[in-house]
């Protein structure tokens, strides 16, 4: 039996003057401004952990993840996604597939390291992990700089 879910996050930047780092995918990308947020507000992994929460029916984003965050201090939010796989079951992830709304940072150079952290967090081979990036054309927020969505379906089996 196969199944997908549908995840979706965004997140604002951080103020002018911040020293927050910007975490996508589990991967620091220096010299950009962060993420608003009370975790490290990694908007690719939270996207991931919501889609992963459509399989298994159980929400790690929210009261989980503030018990983290908020009441032990963990804002690593690799810990909130392995806290999400714990949920699967018999569930096994095939694939992954990551929509990068934003107009910065420019991320083609970024692209390979994102999906090999991803890769690696989910224990999936690299192939089975897939990354776009757009603009939007400027459209919407994010297209005009003002923060990054993400929208993730993954794909799994039992």
């Amino acid at each position: 039996m196969h199944i997908s879910a549908i995840g979706q996050d965004s997140h604002r930047f951080e103020p002018v003057g911040s020293s927050k780092p910007l975490i996508l995918g589990g991967v620091q990308l220096t010299g950009q401004r962060g993420m608003m947020g009370n975790s490290d507000a990694d908007v690719v992994l939270h996207a991931i952990t919501n889609a992963v929460s459509g399989i298994s029916g159980v929400n790690i984003l929210g009261k989980v993840s503030d018990d983290l965050c908020l009441k032990q201090g963990i804002t690593d939010s690799r810990v909130y996604l392995s806290e999400a796989m714990k949920t699967l079951g018999e569930w096994k992830l095939s694939h992954v597939s990551i929509s990068i709304e934003a107009r910065r940072p420019h991320l083609a150079e970024h692209i390979q390291e994102i999906r090999n952290s991803i890769a690696a967090l989910l224990s999936l081979a690299v192939e089975h992990i897939g990354l776009t990036a757009t603009s939007g054309e400027g459209l919407t927020e994010f297209g005009k700089g003002e923060g990054i969505q993400v929208f993730v379906i993954v794909s799994a089996y039992r």
